[in-house]
């Protein structure tokens, strides 16, 4: 099938593009391996909400309906992704796994699963950050008798009702997910390899999104200092509780790392008040339990994994290299040399600006150079002259 335009996923990145390029005319072909838009949303954990606020998450082109809270509901975005394919007459080919992308006759091939097989001049990569679960392999985990899972498949607390459970991880998805079981009453214990940034998601009612934003105006080293008073001034030393604060400012974390603070909703004030336990990281599997890196041993029923995702892009082109850093995400938003033709969306995980924001700047720039390059200007048109995500 032969396409000017081509969008590989259907999730936020891939939609926004598509509508910034429908806004400008340039209606794109869309495929994606799930069966609905926003699949990884549609699998998130029930009580998920945005950390964000929905004013700075908006794609482009289309604000949050009326009466949406502040922070979204997982199913509310689900709801405005849908919203916004059909506002913008967005209908993916669904089903379609691409398994490889590569050149050839001046534009690039995408070969699917399924067989079939996409042609156009430019190919938009948004298949996300976090298209794999990231799943560590422990020593003796194999003699475990309990159940050990990813965060990604886990739902709620139901299953787990009058089970001991270790949640590895202290990023967001682990809070969350500890709160959510601690709330239900189960008992369990979070496991906490390095030291943390926790910040937390209101404070006297102003988002630290918003707050984020705005010290990010401010010339870094002022922003990771006042970042860091703030941090310590609200949620403080948790050292007594068994987790240590990073030495990294929270702004300069996410610039340095591309790893977010934890933005806590409560999981900080459950675990002061002894409702969440917290030990260091796993040396081995036991039968019935871990060893943890202090020597001290404890019993679990399972084990659920909040150990990050990989975006595993090198896959998808087996026969061109991409410049890729260290954690396997794109060097360049604009594909330039023998990557010319190729935009990535939906991998800056380097601003503090929030992962939606980013994705709604990159939508923009991303449509501005396919339509600069489209009408004749080139490649050394003025909007693809800036394309490094960091």
């Amino acid at each position: 099938m032969e396409h000017d335009i081509l969008v590989i996923g259907a999730g936020p990145a891939g939609l926004a593009c598509a509508g910034c390029l429908a806004q400008r005319g340039m209606p794109a072909r869309v495929v994606d391996a799930a069966a609905d838009v926003g699949a990884s949303w549609r699998g998130h954990y029930d009580r998920l909400r945005l950390h964000t606020v929905k004013a700075w998450s908006a794609m482009p082109g289309m604000r949050f309906p009326r009466g949406t809270p502040r922070y979204p509901s997982r199913q509310q975005m689900v709801d405005y992704l849908e919203g916004y394919a059909r506002h913008f007459g967005i209908r993916p080919d669904f089903g379609q796994q691409v398994l490889k992308v590569t050149s050839g006759d001046g534009g690039w091939a995408a070969a699917t699963a399924s067989g079939r097989s996409y042609r156009a001049r430019h190919v938009v990569v948004a298949t996300g950050a976090n298209r794999a679960p990231r799943m560590p392999a422990f020593e003796g985990q194999a003699r475990f008798s309990g159940t050990v899972m990813h965060s990604r498949v886990y739902r709620n607390a139901a299953q787990f009702s009058g089970r001991r459970v270790l949640v590895v991880g202290l990023g967001n998805s682990g809070a969350e997910i500890a709160l959510d079981l601690a709330q239900q009453g189960v008992e369990v214990t979070l496991s906490v390899r390095s030291p943390q940034n926790i910040v937390y998601r209101d404070v006297l009612g102003v988002p630290v999104h918003l707050t984020a934003l705005l010290l990010s105006r401010l010339p870094p080293s002022w922003g990771d200092a006042v970042s860091a008073v703030l941090r310590d001034m609200t949620v403080g030393d948790l050292r007594r509780w068994g987790i240590i604060t990073s030495s990294l400012a929270p702004m300069r974390q996410v610039r340095d790392t591309g790893r977010a603070p934890l933005i806590d909703t409560g999981t900080v004030a459950r675990i002061r008040r002894g409702d969440i336990g917290v030990r260091p990281a796993i040396r081995r599997f036991l039968p019935r339990g871990v060893v943890f890196a202090d020597g001290g041993e404890a019993a679990f029923d399972a084990v659920i994994l909040a150990t990050g995702y990989q975006p595993q892009l090198a896959q998808l082109f087996p026969d061109q290299p991409l410049a890729l850093d260290d954690d396997g995400l794109p060097r360049q938003e604009i594909g330039a040399g023998m990557h010319a033709g190729l935009y990535f969306a939906g991998f800056d995980t380097h601003s503090p600006e929030g992962m939606l924001r980013r994705i709604a700047l990159q939508a923009q720039h991303i449509a501005a150079v396919i339509h600069a390059r489209t009408q004749g200007q080139g490649h050394g048109s003025a909007p693809a002259e800036t394309g490094a995500l960091r």
